[in-house]
């Protein structure tokens, strides 16, 4: 790994009462003396003029000095805390760019933190996943996997697959023992226990995936049936325009909400319908590209007229792998009542959006839809950590058809195992590629 000098501001853009900037490397006291004219003592935050090149003062702050491995990335690290201004803190950084630190890279002091031990790669990616949170739950359940909770889960099978591998490769190495010794030592229990624990796992960090990401929820349909309004409805906020007029919205609005901790992202697209306007022609392109991104469709018709045949050329345009759910809105200028029922193309929601009935039906089947249930114990997880997951779930279960078929042959039982073992390695980083440690820390902040 690198081993030079590196900088960042650590703070956001913009104005502040203070703002940070982080230095990582090695032996940094005659950094520190360069900058400042003091040797820090170590975790001991003193006040300090930060100089210039020409002895004149930049700014005075607090200088904080961490040595070596007691630190966060487990280089000698210092901290710069000087006032929150943007043209200071620059001023600040290029000082330290001409003392011969080079600016950090995105998640450069996350990855060394990594690469030195400090932290594992999960507990790395939790940081940035606590940082981006959209919500009190998506934090709470970072701050678990930045403590190691998801890691020490993982820890725990990855110690139960080690323990019946070796009973396996005993086996192998003894072959009159054969298949009997294997169920004396009850590794066929073992096995299935292990499956147990990796279902419930894969379960947790599957609702941290979806307290992560959310749930991407797109409103279309034919103009005027009250696309905006439910938009309003669901943001609890006037965001887009009603108006009777056909056509109003012209462009997809987004708006972020939460249901249970679930943060819906959820789009007003333009009304699909045939039109010469080139503006709305424009939108309503703008409109299936978001149709094509997204993981659920709210498909809106007329409660008094129903499905059309033009509602119908839209759900025949959907993607195969959408789920849909058909809302006939407007009840409350029929007989209909609010409720839930099933059609041919999903699942459909009767509501008003106007009058606030049925809205609480439509949060709850697009959390059944999310696969949610209320748990507090879940992890912060990524795609990859579910793919990982679902990988050494695929292993072990071939593992156990191989020994539980007309022929056994341990050999492969073996191999399975070792291959589910690695797999939930890439978790933690114990088996990780560099080209992924690569992708992973260039989507952090720079700073961290």
């Amino acid at each position: 790994m690198k081993s030079d000098t590196i900088a960042a501001i650590a703070t956001a853009p913009g104005r502040g009462g203070v703002g940070v900037i982080r230095i990582s490397g090695s032996n940094l006291l005659p950094f520190a003396f360069a900058l400042t004219e003091k040797t820090p003592k170590p975790r001991y935050a003193s006040l300090a003029d930060f100089k210039a090149a020409d002895g004149s003062t930049i700014d005075t702050g607090l200088l904080l000095y961490f040595p070596n491995p007691q630190s966060f990335t487990g280089e000698d690290v210092l901290e710069l805390q000087g006032h929150g201004g943007p043209v200071v803190m620059q001023m600040l950084l290029a000082r330290c760019l001409d003392l011969g630190a080079r600016l950090a890279e995105p998640g450069e002091f996350s990855r060394r933190a990594f690469l030195n031990g400090k932290m594992d790669l999960a507990q790395a990616e939790a940081v940035a996943d606590l940082i981006d949170a959209a919500t009190a739950s998506a934090a709470r359940s970072a701050v678990r996997s930045l403590q190691g909770e998801f890691s020490r889960a993982i820890g725990e099978l990855n110690d139960e697959l080690i323990n019946l591998r070796m009973l396996v490769e005993a086996t192998l190495d003894f072959p009159e023992e054969d298949i009997d010794f294997l169920k004396a030592a009850n590794a066929f229990g073992r096995l299935e226990r292990l499956q147990l624990k990796l279902a419930e796992i894969f379960d947790r960090a599957g609702q941290g995936k979806l307290l992560q990401s959310g749930l991407h929820v797109v409103l279309a349909g034919q103009p005027n049936v009250g696309k905006s309004s439910l938009l309003n409805r669901l943001a609890g906020d006037d965001l887009a325009i009603v108006t009777p007029i056909a056509g109003t919205t012209r462009d997809a609005l987004r708006s972020t909400i939460q249901i249970e901790g679930i943060p819906l992202h959820i789009i007003d697209t333009a009304g699909l319908r045939e039109t010469d306007d080139e503006v709305e022609k424009i939108g309503i392109e703008r409109s299936w590209k978001e149709i094509e991104r997204s993981d659920v469709v709210l498909l809106l018709v007329d409660a008094r007229t129903g499905v059309s045949e033009s509602d119908r050329e839209i759900l025949a345009r959907l993607p195969d792998r959408l789920q849909r759910i058909t809302v006939y809105n407007k009840i409350d200028l029929t007989h209909r009542a609010a409720e839930r029922h099933d059609e041919a193309n999903g699942t459909a929601i009767s509501l008003s959006a106007k009058a606030n009935q049925g809205i609480e039906l439509l949060r709850q089947e697009l959390l059944r839809i999310a696969g949610w249930h209320q748990a507090e114990d879940v992890f912060i997880a990524r795609e990859r950590h579910l793919r990982a997951l679902s990988a050494a779930q695929d292993h072990v279960a071939a593992a156990r058809n191989v020994v539980e078929g007309a022929l056994p042959a341990l050999e492969l039982f073996a191999e399975e195992l070792r291959l589910a073992q690695q797999s939930l390695g890439e978790i933690t980083g114990e088996f990780t590629a560099d080209d992924l440690l690569g992708v992973i820390f260039s989507r952090f902040c720079i700073g961290k």
